[in-house]
């Protein structure tokens, strides 16, 4: 016996049987493995066809049924499958016996033929010849309709694919809301650009990075944790709205929401401020989430989400009332976590890890506030430690413009008026600067780069980034971000 790598055992005579059915394709074909097959229709195509039209059809064959002189099969592609017959008076005794003899289930094989409707009233297609175009050396799994065990489906996604509609149903569906949101920023002004994902700088978020090594410049780089400090020179080159789609990369925990490898959309507009922005984009969040589920009320893990509307939540008054005091005014490390002990809130041991007032705060503000935010919610006003690279507020410079929406607990969106102020912007790298050399392994290294385009100057700016595995995992009322993605990372 022979592992396969879903731990299903394979018999050494499947195997053998299998690559001597090859061998056997081969002396009749010259070609086991086919270079091409000219099919004039996809399966989902040729269901909408009237009986009697011709098709040429391509697919995986997923089941056989031999009855003598006659036979019933289907074959996949990712749209569905579609029955077809095939007799030995039409195909000839020759072929019939061939077919019989060599092809298996998990073969790709095309046909020529009619369509046509049974007894039954199954639309089928009625074969006057067909071609074996790839052998299957590996069946597929046993009863895989239905495919069940998870370590499978995550590791083989194809399998997971191929066996269970919902898991085709939903990856169909993210790649649908990438394609809707790339429409809604191209109809509305956007261009979509592309910035490195290996850099020199770890910043534009607060994460701690994955370091890679670049053998030809022998230097280490940062695989991306944020486009943003290179969009927002884009925008400083001249480019009014522009919009990245792409994979960053955090070096943290994992569990239901949080993946070390993400798909995430970031977008920035030259002269909106961030209240435009909250406007745009919860449009488009409706917009996704009716074509998608063709209602704003949908369900998410048994808990009824309605987004015909959102509630506000003004972050720096709503923390100010759980602690007793006023966070903005904190600039002592230990003397905050000091009142949150005394409080009775956290004990010291979970808070050492710590090692500064931002991620104090925020620590506080996840674990005590945005877990039991479930209704889509705006959280505004936070204090500019939180964001180095927020605009500060006209009015306070303490705080910051700012929002974020959270759903079920999960941050979505995190949009802000960006900072284009290059003495501020300065002064709060430094400020991260600091903070990392007190032991924050996730504050923003200081971009010199970045400084010299933000002093060559740049408009006012609202940017965006939205998580989109999260976002869909939630339009797709799945529990984890693993269900969402296409290959998900495994140990």
């Amino acid at each position: 016996m022979s592992e396969n790598t879903n731990n299903t055992p394979i018999s050494t005579n499947e195997l053998t049987a299998r690559l001597q059915k090859a061998e056997n394709i081969r002396a009749r074909d010259g070609v086991v493995w086919k270079d091409k097959f000219d099919r004039t229709h996809r399966i989902a195509d040729a269901r909408e066809l009237a009986d009697d039209t011709p098709v040429k059809l391509a697919g995986r064959v997923t089941a056989l049924r031999w009855l003598g002189k006659l036979m019933f099969g289907r074959i996949y592609d990712i749209d569905g499958e579609i029955q077809f017959s095939m007799s030995r008076e039409e195909l000839g005794e020759e072929n019939y016996k061939f077919m019989k003899a060599n092809v298996d289930l998990g073969d790709f094989i095309g046909i020529t033929g009619k369509l046509y409707h049974t007894t039954a009233g199954e639309l089928t297609v009625q074969v006057s010849g067909y071609e074996i175009l790839s052998k299957a050396l590996r069946p597929l799994p046993e009863k895989y309709h239905g495919l069940t065990d998870m370590e499978t489906r995550y590791r083989q996604r194809y399998l997971d694919i191929i066996a269970n509609e919902d898991t085709r149903n939903t990856m169909k569906m993210r790649f649908r809301m990438m394609r809707l949101i790339r429409d809604y920023l191209n109809d509305n002004g956007f261009t979509e650009v592309e910035t490195p994902i290996m850099q020199v700088v770890a910043s534009g978020a607060a994460a701690r990075p994955f370091i890679t090594h670049h053998n030809a410049l022998d230097a280490d780089f940062y695989l991306r944790i944020a486009p943003e400090l290179f969009l927002k020179q884009t925008i400083a080159a001249g480019f009014d709205r522009v919009f990245e789609m792409g994979k960053n990369f955090r070096n943290e925990g994992m569990d239901a929401m949080h993946l070390q490898e993400f798909t995430m959309l970031e977008w920035y507009a030259a002269y909106w401020d961030y209240t435009r922005n909250i406007e745009f984009s919860w449009n488009m969040v409706q917009k996704i989430v009716m074509d998608l589920r063709g209602s704003l009320q949908i369900e998410y893990q048994g808990t009824k989400l309605d987004f015909s509307k959102y509630d506000k939540i003004d972050y720096t008054a709503r923390m100010n009332e759980l602690l007793g005091v006023d966070i903005l005014e904190f600039s002592d490390t230990d003397a905050l976590k000091a009142q949150l002990v005394n409080a009775g809130m956290f004990p010291a041991d979970e808070l050492e890890p710590l090692k500064s007032v931002p991620a104090i705060v925020d620590y506080v503000f996840k674990r005590k506030i945005r877990d039991q935010i479930i209704q889509p919610t705006v959280v505004y006003n936070y204090p500019a430690y939180l964001i180095p690279l927020a605009r500060r507020n006209d009015a306070d410079n303490r705080r910051i413009d700012i929002f974020q929406l959270i759903i079920c607990g999960a941050e979505l969106i995190k949009a802000y008026s960006e900072l284009v102020d290059p003495i501020v912007q300065r002064a709060a790298f430094e400020e991260q600067a600091a903070n990392k050399a007190a032991g924050d392994d996730e504050a923003f290294d200081l971009d010199e780069d970045f400084l010299r385009a933000m002093e060559h100057g740049m408009p006012p700016i609202s940017g965006l980034g939205l998580g989109i595995d999260r976002f869909f995992a939630i339009i797709a009322d799945q529990p984890t971000l693993r269900d969402v993605i296409l290959f998900p990372i495994m140990k």
